[in-house]
């Protein structure tokens, strides 16, 4: 079983900066690319940023130049640092996993979601 939580959200004003930690723990045989998505009320989730286990990262273009996000494959956690936040940021954050098996079967897994307000 794997477990992924998800901590560091908040309100905060527009421009201000926060920074989202996801940390795994479970039954983990490898752990490929890490992302974080993000839903809206109202509309469908969406991929903010991915990071494979090489480091290797792509960004939404919506936060392209304001998101990064990094991983500790060590400690299996990854961040996402957020600057310059917008209104149009504020969604409920997922961090996802995906774990690859002895028979290198994939899955993926979703953490419970943290909730970040941005205010105009």
């Amino acid at each position: 079983q794997v477990q992924l939580v998800e901590s560091g959200g908040g309100l905060v004003q527009a421009g201000g900066s926060l920074t989202l930690s996801c940390t795994v723990s479970g039954s983990i045989f490898r752990i490929n690319a890490m992302g974080w998505y993000r839903q809206a009320p109202g509309k469908q989730r969406e991929l903010v940023a991915t990071i494979s286990s090489g480091g290797s990262t792509s960004y939404a273009d919506s936060v392209k130049g304001r998101f990064t996000i990094s991983r500790d494959n060590a400690k299996n956690t990854a961040s996402l640092q957020m600057n310059s936040l917008k209104p149009e940021d504020t969604a409920v954050y997922y961090c996802n996993a995906e774990r690859v098996d002895f028979w290198n079967h994939p899955s993926s897994y979703w953490g419970q979601g943290t909730q970040v307000a941005v205010s105009s």
